[in-house]
């Protein structure tokens, strides 16, 4: 793996709330290294998506248009029991 991508990417899940740096971080350590290229790249444009769509789809108040980002979302959903 990429280090420097890694660093850049851990910058990148620091949101705006701890809530959002825990959810997206935690899915960066624990499925980010294991998951195939096309889904690291979803990953890497999810994270260009504002706070309040990341927070509303996350609580499922709102799903995202692309299936790979909620995809994601709904990984992140389980693994938090959200």
């Amino acid at each position: 793996m990429d280090e420097a991508r890694l660093k850049r990417l851990r910058w990148r899940t620091r949101r705006g709330t701890r809530e959002l740096d825990a959810l997206f971080g935690g899915w960066l350590e624990t499925s980010f290294p294991t998951a195939d290229e096309a889904t690291r790249q979803a990953f890497e444009e999810l994270l260009e998506v504002q706070d309040p769509d990341l927070w509303d789809w996350v609580m499922g108040h709102a799903r995202p248009t692309r299936a790979d980002w909620q995809a994601i979302i709904d990984d992140i959903r389980t693994r938090h029991r959200l």
